[in-house]
């Protein structure tokens, strides 16, 4: 059995990291007296013991792979391990490059703010929302500003008024402590 087929792990400076596992009893590593065996054609070769099957693979130059463990009696197929590993790693990096992370970009605003900044501020968020992220739009409330929390609300409905072209309120605006936020989320495309 060469070293691709045992899990191996490479040890650096903050300990043992394990690099890779496998998921399947391979070869030796199965214990079972009677399996199921699938050929590597995806044909049944049917019930056998072990040492049968472990000698039919090998004739074939390939590896015994238990792939339904819990089954009665475990079902193992004879394939090539190294190349069904491989192919599988390649999917899943394809998956992850072709998937997108939505961010949360956060807008602060104030209950004075002017209205060339709040243009600004909704340029910037629409913007992100283009881009496919979530936007947390806060107003923060200083000192006696807390007095008129209803002032927030009024400016968080109206920032959700000038984003309701690209925009879908996902939370409504909700006071937390001395901060009052919404949240936005780019409208479903079609």
């Amino acid at each position: 059995m060469s070293d691709y087929r045992k899990p191996f792990s490479f040890l650096s400076v903050w300990g043992c990291i394990l690099i890779a596992a496998n998921s399947h009893q391979i070869n030796e590593q199965i214990h079972a007296s009677e399996i199921r065996v699938i050929a590597s054609d995806g044909s049944q070769l049917g019930i056998m013991p072990l040492a049968d099957a472990m000698a039919r693979a090998e004739e074939e130059g390939f590896d015994l792979v238990m792939i339904a463990p819990n089954a009665a009696p475990p079902v193992c197929r004879i394939m090539d391990y190294g190349k069904y590993r491989f192919e599988q790693a390649k999917r899943e990096k394809l998956n992850r490059k072709s998937q997108k992370v939505v961010e949360t970009k956060e807008i602060w605003l104030s209950p004075g703010i002017g209205d060339h900044d709040m243009d600004f501020k909704v340029k910037n968020a629409l913007g992100f929302l283009s881009d496919g992220d979530k936007v947390k739009v806060t107003v923060r409330f200083r000192g006696r500003e807390m007095a008129h929390t209803d002032l927030g609300t009024v400016l968080l409905k109206d920032f959700a008024e000038k984003c309701a072209d690209a925009a879908v309120v996902e939370k409504p605006a909700k006071l937390e402590g001395r901060r009052m936020s919404m949240f936005l989320g780019p409208k479903p495309t079609k």
